[in-house]
């Protein structure tokens, strides 16, 4: 079995309302353009800003679980691509986090990073992110269906909150 020499990822999040019910979207596939895999995920209620960086943390996680057989080594390059200018900069260090709500979440990023010493973010425009951005918003709406609740008036019980 080969081993993947870079993996590029490309990562969305998505809120209606903001905040709102959130959903994280991300592609994964390899230098040469084959998809590895792809996630649509639902992931409560919060702002967009939280949900870019729940679909970060998402993909990150994916990279750690050995169960999918990614065939990542230490030297694999993770090149992470995102639409997030917020995000990205924070993430670099360009901007402060200053929100308390993402500076949970920045710091989740920052512990995730420490274990992937070959990654790398890269600011795309929101048009090569049309992909992830359609997942984020599936999975919002399969969730609304799943869950029969209306996307403006989110009854909190039905739903897991980010922060519980």
């Amino acid at each position: 079995m080969q081993h993947i020499d870079k993996i590029i990822i490309y990562i969305d999040g998505s809120s209606q309302g903001n905040p709102g019910l959130c959903g994280v979207g991300n592609t994964f596939e390899t230098a040469y353009g084959k998809k590895l895999l792809e996630i649509s995920k639902f992931i409560g209620e919060g702002t967009n800003n939280q949900a870019e960086y729940q679909g970060l943390i998402s993909a990150l996680n994916v990279l750690k679980d050995k169960r999918l057989n990614l065939r990542l080594t230490p030297e694999t390059e993770i090149e992470i691509r995102t639409d997030s200018e917020l995000l990205y900069n924070q993430i670099n260090g360009s901007y402060k986090v200053k929100d308390w709500s993402l500076k949970k979440l920045y710091s989740i990023v920052q512990k995730l990073k420490m274990e992937l010493p070959n990654m790398k973010m890269v600011l795309i425009p929101r048009e090569e992110n049309r992909v992830c951005d359609k997942l984020a918003k599936k999975a919002i709406k399969d969730a609304v269906k799943q869950l029969n609740i209306k996307a403006k008036s989110i009854n909190i019980n039905k739903t897991q909150s980010l922060f519980s």
